[in-house]
């Protein structure tokens, strides 16, 4: 089964142990931000193991090689070199020490043997919530494997299950009914609000990512606390309609990864600009989740509340016809004007 090879692979990679990719090009991967010196020394006593990074990482250090040349977002492979340890590789992996130290190297970009291979062992780490980075190792030293086509087929294809559900009473809102998934590639639990019903007609729904600093905290970064109680708000005097609540911290970079942003943005880069100096694309998000999870509620159209036009692009790429799409406005605060700026300029967000 694919999905149970990919959450296998994904559940190595946090524990900080190798995993085969199998493909045109077999390697062992072990995920920088895990690995540990003792165990890189083991599998690779000869010291040979070649550093794997995204073209986005590889922008931010000024690296290119032929094939990053042809194509910005393609992997890129880094020589292995005497100083290039596992703490100097987190260095090249992580971005907070850029401005803090001289840079590192000389580092020295090489030719692959088949990119494809580099981009699904990337897709798995971003799916662990790692920072893309990782050692290529001899693929003999991994006993667990995961095939190149089982990664692409999760992330085109990905499914879910119901786990559980129940009546949640809701303020000053309907009658409602919280349902618990479990997807099929990295465990991963979203769940959904059914509020009241929906009279026959597409219902109003809302993607609501996770924000732990804002829905909780209630963080001034961002509008998405804001944002999650009006949309509850906007769903109920609808009659009806549906929330998911999906584990995309982030933009889908992961909770550790969205600190390491803000860290970053506290230096004055903006929030696209933050992800792919770690590494990422300025939106990691998919809706193959999120479409699956409407699947399983019996929902195949929707009104979608948004102001953003990929939420409404990949929920119909997923097979959900978004029949309308309702603004989601929110004011803004002198802490977070930046950031929505940059939503319009840089992410595409609409006005209204």
């Amino acid at each position: 089964m694919t999905s149970g090879a990919v959450r296998t692979g994904i559940a190595l990679l946090r524990a900080g142990r190798p995993v085969r990719i199998d493909g045109p090009n077999r390697v062992a991967i072990l995920a920088v931000e895990t690995a540990t010196q003792e165990l890189l020394d083991l599998l690779d006593p000869d010291h040979r193991a070649q550093l794997l990074i995204s073209g986005q990482r590889a922008a931010a250090l000024n690296l290119a090689n032929e094939r990053e040349a042809a194509d910005p977002g393609a992997p890129v492979l880094i020589e292995r070199a005497p100083w290039l340890d596992a703490e100097a590789a987190l260095a090249i992996a992580d971005p907070g020490r850029d401005l803090d130290r001289a840079p590192l190297g000389p580092l020295q970009p090489v030719g692959q043997a088949c990119a494809e291979t580099g981009r699904a062992a990337l897709d798995l780490a971003r799916a662990a919530g790692l920072l893309p980075a990782l050692w290529l190792l001899d693929a003999r030293v991994a006993d667990r494997a995961v095939s190149v086509a089982a990664i692409l087929e999760e992330r085109r294809h990905p499914s879910v299950e119901i786990v559980a559900r129940a009546r949640l009473p809701l303020d000053d809102l309907p009658t409602a009914q919280i349902v618990a998934f479990r997807t099929s590639d990295d465990g991963q639990q979203h769940v959904a609000l059914v509020i009241g019903a929906f009279g026959g007609r597409p219902p109003l729904v809302r993607l609501h990512s996770e924000c732990l600093t804002g829905d909780v905290f209630g963080s001034l970064k961002c509008d998405c606390g804001p944002q999650l109680k009006q949309a509850l708000q906007l769903i109920g005097d609808a009659g009806g309609g549906v929330l998911l609540y999906l584990r995309q911290e982030g933009r889908g970079i992961g909770l550790a990864n969205k600190v390491r942003a803000y860290s970053l943005q506290d230096r004055g880069l903006d929030t696209v600009e933050s992800n792919q100096r770690l590494g990422f694309a300025d939106d990691e998000r998919d809706y193959g989740h999120a479409a699956a999870m409407l699947r399983a509620l019996g929902i195949s159209e929707v009104r979608l509340l948004t102001n953003n036009p990929r939420k409404v692009e990949g929920l119909q790429a997923a097979g959900i016809q978004v029949v309308d799409r309702v603004a989601h406005q929110m004011p803004t605060n002198p802490h977070n004007a930046e950031y929505l700026a940059t939503k319009r300029k840089r992410s595409g967000h609409l006005l209204g």
